[in-house]
């Protein structure tokens, strides 16, 4: 049965606080005639520091598109070689085991995909496949792991690693002065994760199943309108409502698997902000404590887009406070509206690998 490994979670240097974002928010928009909702909203984001690839002064400035492509892929190419380390040996492995790449992204660009970069400087196969996913926001941190779950079940005993870049301070548009906008320039930081599936061995989320849902109508409601500029945000006012539709969505996915989305050990739930996780505690009927762990991310972190999931997962293997069998959730929500959802029960030490168990299953025959 596939198992999600640790991931390996790091955030660049370069640390933002909230009274910071509060203060240039007076500074750059004085005049504003929304300000004050603006630096309400951004207080009830609960972010009280992001982490940023660049100082401050100099992310504030716009060099234009390629220029701020260019700093992503620099970027990328310098900080993901050591996360993606760090995942193997979480997981046991070696760079010549894994047999798929998934690269998760909505902050930076590339054809090919870094995956290509990444065969070629970090000693992964040539034939190593690559499924790059750069069109599904902060959703794609939980679709990685969904997709790395099938492709090991298409193809057993088969390594998936999952990489998610996100540098969502080189998206910051200074002359967009939407209320939606202003508010993503205080909720989203940067961080790069890494984890691996494998489809044999390996202690942790061992996972049962998946699902993905759409919220029809919404596909307008997170979106980037690209432009001139690069990337520009948009976030429709009624998306923290989607949680009242998502939350049975997450109860139909569960039951599925004959398990109750309202009585589980432990949740990874995308933190987008605050009232993601007030609602979706509310509508699945679940203590908001269960959230902890996508809380401590969104306060410690702010909105890291796709790499969330992982981050979050991090926290809840370094506390060490779950106990084998547990049942758990991982839902991820990005653009469409979508929810990309796993289900998988803890596991602390490594399943028996399929030669170990005809060995076993061969000698009790034999006694």
């Amino acid at each position: 049965m596939p198992t999600l490994c640790r991931p390996a979670v790091a955030v660049p240097e370069h640390i933002i606080s909230l009274k910071e974002t509060l203060d240039l928010a007076r500074a750059l928009h004085t005049r504003h005639e929304q300000l004050p909702l603006v630096l309400r909203l951004i207080k009830n984001t609960q972010v009280a520091q992001r982490h940023i690839v660049q100082p401050i002064d100099i992310t504030l400035r716009h060099p234009g598109f390629e220029a701020r492509n260019l700093v992503y892929v620099r970027e990328a190419r310098a900080r993901v070689p050591a996360v993606v380390e760090q995942a193997l040996i979480h997981a046991e492995l070696t760079a010549d085991r894994i047999d798929a790449i998934i690269y998760v992204s909505c902050t930076g660009f590339t054809m090919p995909s870094p995956i290509a970069w990444m065969i070629n400087a970090l000693g992964f196969r040539s034939d190593t496949r690559q499924l790059p996913i750069a069109q599904l926001g902060c959703a794609a941190g939980g679709a990685a792991i969904n997709r790395a779950h099938d492709f090991c079940l298409a193809y057993p005993g088969a390594n998936v690693l999952i990489v998610a870049c996100e540098f969502c301070s080189l998206c910051y548009q200074p002359t967009d002065l939407s209320v939606g906008n202003l508010l993503s320039n205080g909720l989203f930081g940067d961080a790069v994760a890494a984890a691996v599936v494998r489809g044999q061995g390996g202690s942790g989320l061992r996972l049962i199943g998946n699902g993905s849902r759409l919220v029809l109508g919404t596909e307008d409601w997170i979106s980037y309108a690209v432009k001139a500029t690069g990337f520009h945000f948009c976030l429709d006012r009624r998306v923290p409502g989607t949680m009242e539709q998502l939350a049975p969505e997450l109860r139909a996915v569960a039951g599925e698997f004959g398990w109750d989305a309202a009585d589980l050990d432990f949740y990874i739930i995308h933190a987008g902000g605050p009232r993601i996780l007030d609602d979706l505690s509310h509508f699945l009927g679940v203590d908001p404590a269960m959230f902890r762990y996508s809380r401590a991310t969104l306060t410690e972190y702010g909105n890291i887009a796709s790499a969330v999931v992982l981050d979050a997962l991090r926290r809840l293997f370094e506390a060490g406070a779950v106990h084998d069998g547990a049942q758990g959730i991982v839902a991820g929500f990005g653009p469409g509206i979508t929810a990309e959802i796993a289900l998988g029960t803890w596991a602390t030490h490594p399943a028996p690998s399929i030669t170990d168990a005809l060995n076993l299953a061969m000698k009790e025959a034999m006694t």
